[in-house]
């Protein structure tokens, strides 16, 4: 159990990305009751606040990626008052390519209470509604504006398998796509989906050469790509074997060569650790 304090308490809330209906009974509590309110933009949160119909007596601060680091001391000062610090971003959860972090993490090193308001989120909504494998996926954000550090990384993740999501501004959409075509392959399979949950919504599916046909002209609205993981690459046991031989004839103990080949290469550990077994046996007679 974490060793808080009594007082201060920092809550995290997320906010509508698109239908305000999306604003839980939380959610508004915590924007009526909060002592201060850190925004990302405070002029948008006037605007929340005005159209759910909620006032707020809370001292209102900005906090974006400019001035997160330098706010940090302010809320943490808040907190030592015993006061509530609600942390809001535009749209979606603090955090997640958002502000938040910072003093999250400066909360928790000097005992604070943290607690989050849950709320929409566009990487859960656009992976859902992705039709690719949810059981396992890696949230990338937004990649590097540079072509040069954005095709690197994409080629970094060439042998990802878990499915991958990304944020992406939609007038660099049909760089990205083009860039992901070289990195993955034209087959490979994804999803872009735009303006979560708002009027025009929309969801396209498909390989990313078809994707990226339909995005050559423009695409309009805040953009999620879902991004299906690479197949896994299975070695025959029989291959893999000879590799575990190799590890071990260098000083390398029997088990954990067996544990990084298996996880090097798809096999199964049992399988593998039984085949190399017998193999070493056979030599070793």
């Amino acid at each position: 159990m974490d060793d808080f304090r009594d007082d201060g308490l920092l809550l995290l809330a997320g906010t509508p990305i698109g239908n305000l209906d999306d604003a839980s009974p939380a959610l508004r509590d915590a924007l009526a009751r909060a002592d201060v309110i850190a925004a990302e933009d405070t002029r948008r949160l006037q605007g929340l606040l005005s159209r759910l119909g909620i006032t707020s007596s809370a001292r209102v601060v900005s906090y974006f990626d400019g001035n997160e680091a330098a706010r940090v001391g302010g809320l943490l000062a808040a907190l030592e008052e015993g006061l509530t610090v609600l942390v809001v971003s535009d749209a979606g959860m603090p955090t997640v390519s958002d502000p938040g972090y910072r003093v999250v993490a400066a909360a928790v090193e000097a005992g604070r209470r943290v607690r989050v308001v849950p709320g929409p989120s566009a990487v859960l909504v656009a992976l859902a509604l992705s039709g690719l494998p949810t059981d396992r996926f890696c949230f990338e954000g937004f990649l590097p504006r540079r072509a040069g550090e954005r095709r690197r990384r994409l080629a970094e993740l060439a042998s990802e398998t878990r499915t991958m999501v990304f944020f992406e501004a939609p007038h660099r959409l049909p760089e990205f796509l083009a860039d992901a075509r070289v990195a993955f392959g034209d087959d490979r399979r994804a999803s872009i989906s735009r303006e979560l949950t708002k009027t025009w919504e929309e969801t396209r599916r498909g390989s990313l050469a078809d994707l990226a046909a339909w995005a050559a002209d423009g695409v309009r609205g805040e953009i999620t790509v879902v991004l299906a993981g690479a197949e896994p690459f299975l070695l025959p046991v029989a291959d893999a074997v000879p590799l575990v031989l190799e590890r071990t004839a260098s000083g390398e103990p029997f088990s954990a060569a067996v544990a990084a080949v298996a996880a090097e290469s798809g096999v199964a550990r049992k399988a593998l650790y039984a085949a190399a077994l017998e193999a070493r046996g056979r030599r070793d007679a």
